[in-house]
């Protein structure tokens, strides 16, 4: 119904034609006799809303009418931005009450615990097993390595005894050819 709308507003609104057609297209109920636009998007969610759209538009008038249902997310566009509306208080109560009907009283609760008790069901406090902890040894990098000991007080060991090889350095050509010819001069 959207897109038959926008087809007989003709080509001031071809390019908002253009963007919904992109869109997945939803069939509606309207197929041989279209509707308006919102009259359409009102009447897909009804009912709360089974197929959980979003209804995205500039329409005062729909998004009021959208704001009275709960369960329905509002879009609009404010400044090049989409913006996802806060919930309406519908929607909030509606939640609120979903969340109060879903709790078990605290009186049917202690009926349950007392049911499964008669029947042998519940788990009794002393019989839980606590699973034993097994001995290991001490954590390896906390500990710390064990020191080399010296043979005599005045001697280190032979290992520490050996000293390092200093580097030759390396030369480029150029210098050794230079360094070379010094040496012939001299």
């Amino acid at each position: 119904c959207v897109l038959k709308e926008l087809e007989s507003l003709g080509k001031a609104l071809y390019g908002a034609k253009l963007i919904a057609q992109r869109f997945q297209v939803q069939n509606c109920s309207h197929r041989k006799d279209p509707v308006s636009g919102s009259a359409c998007l009102l009447s897909m969610i009804q009912e709360g809303n089974p197929h959980h759209f979003f209804i995205a538009t500039q329409d005062q008038d729909l998004a009021n009418k959208v704001k009275k249902k709960a369960g329905v997310p509002l879009l609009f566009i404010i400044q090049n931005t989409m913006v996802l509306d806060k919930p309406s208080p519908k929607s909030l109560a509606f939640v609120q009450k979903l969340q109060t009907n879903q709790l078990v009283p605290e009186h049917q609760k202690q009926s349950i615990v007392q049911l499964k008790e008669k029947e042998g069901l519940a788990k009794q406090e002393g019989e839980k097993r606590r699973k034993r902890k097994r001995a290991g040894g001490p954590n390896p990098l906390s500990c710390l390595k064990k020191k080399k000991k010296k043979t005599q007080e005045g001697q280190e060991p032979s290992a520490e005894k050996k000293k390092r090889r200093k580097r030759k350095r390396n030369r480029v050509k150029g210098e050794a050819v230079q360094s070379v010819q010094k040496n012939e001069e001299e």
